[in-house]
């Protein structure tokens, strides 16, 4: 998958895509919202089983707990990784959010596993809130093009962000 500002090109399609409203940059830093330009690999993903059916893919997905958690404090020990904790004392993002964000949310190896501090976290692949609203940094769609591109996802595809 070829990411681009304003589209995703994939398996000979065009889907429109949302990303960071910092823009794109080649240096990425934690808070700046920006998406970090590069080549990524999908290395597996959660979604919320109380509200949709585990999506067609060869990824592995896993249910979201109600106190699962993303860690992107940089002076976290387990800074960008996930965690199950209900009083997590950094600071974090929930995954089992209010939003439909994350119904489907894809775990990108942006500054993972072994994270540098600073570096940018929870760079996630998931369903935009409306269409083409920037993220935090992450790449989102519509969720039908979302499940589209489950569907199509090899063990080989990647996605490179230009």
């Amino acid at each position: 998958m070829v990411v681009t500002r304003w589209r995703a090109h994939f398996m000979g399609r065009q889907l429109p895509i949302a990303i960071g409203r910092g823009g794109m940059t080649n240096d990425k830093h934690e808070g700046d919202l920006a998406t970090p330009r590069g080549v990524w690999w999908i290395v597996g993903g959660r979604y919320r089983a109380d509200r949709t059916k585990a999506p067609d893919t060869p990824l592995s997905l896993d249910p979201i707990g109600p106190r699962d958690v993303w860690s992107d404090d940089p002076t976290d020990p387990a800074y960008n990784h996930g965690l199950s904790s209900y009083n997590h004392p950094f600071s974090h993002e929930k995954l089992r959010m209010t939003a439909r964000l994350y119904d489907v949310v894809l775990i990108s190896d942006w500054n993972w596993p072994d994270a540098k501090p600073g570096k940018g976290s929870a760079i996630f692949i998931h369903q935009w809130r409306k269409p083409r609203h920037p993220t935090a940094g992450c790449l989102a769609f519509a969720p039908k093009d979302l499940r589209w591109i489950l569907s199509h996802w090899t063990p080989h595809s990647r996605i490179i962000v230009r």
